[in-house]
């Protein structure tokens, strides 16, 4: 038997709770990282493979120093990485940071859209159980 405090189910909480505090230190930098609309064009280019700080700073409304300033936050964040070959730095997308935080988002999902199922399978049996309480009268 399961218990329960509150309504909760301590039981399976637990868990979830204990995993989201494991991630917590490796999801904040990428989080805080995604959080700027300019690294999210930074992040959305590098999806297409390996560009120049060049050809990042390109199309973005910014300076040059601002966009070495974003790439440097996301390579904190280990969300990119890059290499530099004589004058030229190329810039690559991580995919496991990314991973990372998507099984995140995932997991949060699947908790909720659980949580969500349970709730509508009671209000059906109460609904049912009130009907047939109502029928008897």
């Amino acid at each position: 038997m399961q218990a329960k405090a509150s309504g909760v189910d301590t039981q399976r909480a637990l868990p979830i709770v204990n995993h989201m505090i494991n991630y917590q230190h490796a999801l904040d930098p990428i989080f805080h990282a995604m959080a700027d609309g300019t690294r999210r064009q930074i992040i959305a280019r590098l999806s297409f493979g390996p560009a120049t700080v060049t050809d990042i700073a390109a199309p973005l409304t910014i300076s040059l120093p601002a966009v070495l300033q974003h790439l440097k936050v996301l390579e904190n964040a280990r969300i990119i990485s890059s290499q530099k070959i004589g004058r030229t730095r190329t810039c690559h997308l991580d995919l496991p940071a990314l991973s990372r935080a998507e099984t995140w988002i995932a997991e949060r999902r699947q908790f909720w859209s659980d949580r969500i199922d349970r709730l509508s399978d009671f209000l059906t049996e109460t609904d049912a159980n009130s009907t047939d309480d109502r029928s008897l009268k």
